[in-house]
């Protein structure tokens, strides 16, 4: 599986006083991607996942520049592990003019923690939920 791509327009607001995105922005940038992946390709069936999970850790590295003109950017995401609590994203992120073989001038990646909302506590991931999380894994 190659993963889920996402494309994500850049803003002249995203963009910082060197002409390149923020880096505070990028992150706003791969939630956007993110979202699109997990309502889009999560269905219905995998809805107590997506309103449950929650940011625990985040890693961005940027490899080169990428500018307003690089819009619409293209995200490719996929799961790179899961834990019993937990399940880590992987992203590369890419200009739109770039090449899918290109190197991404972004690599970054989530941890995404899963709670027992009304309980307001850490919970288990199902076996349901771990078996979604295997398709789209790498």
């Amino acid at each position: 599986m190659i993963g889920y791509e996402a494309t994500v327009s850049v803003r002249w607001s995203d963009m910082d006083a060197f002409h390149h995105i923020n880096h505070a922005r990028m992150v706003t940038l791969l939630e956007e991607a993110r979202i699109e992946w997990l309502l889009e390709a999560g269905g219905e069936e995998n809805a107590s996942l997506i309103k449950s999970a929650f940011i625990a850790d985040i890693h961005v590295r940027y490899r080169g520049q990428l500018r307003h003109a690089d819009s619409p950017l293209r995200v490719t995401m996929w799961i790179a592990k899961h834990r019993a609590v937990d399940f880590t994203i992987a992203y590369e992120v890419r200009s739109g003019k770039a090449a899918p073989t290109d190197p991404p001038a972004v690599t970054a990646t989530t941890q995404m923690a899963v709670a027992d909302v009304e309980a307001q506590r850490l919970r288990r991931l199902t076996a349901e939920e771990k078996a979604y999380l295997e398709t789209w894994t790498r």
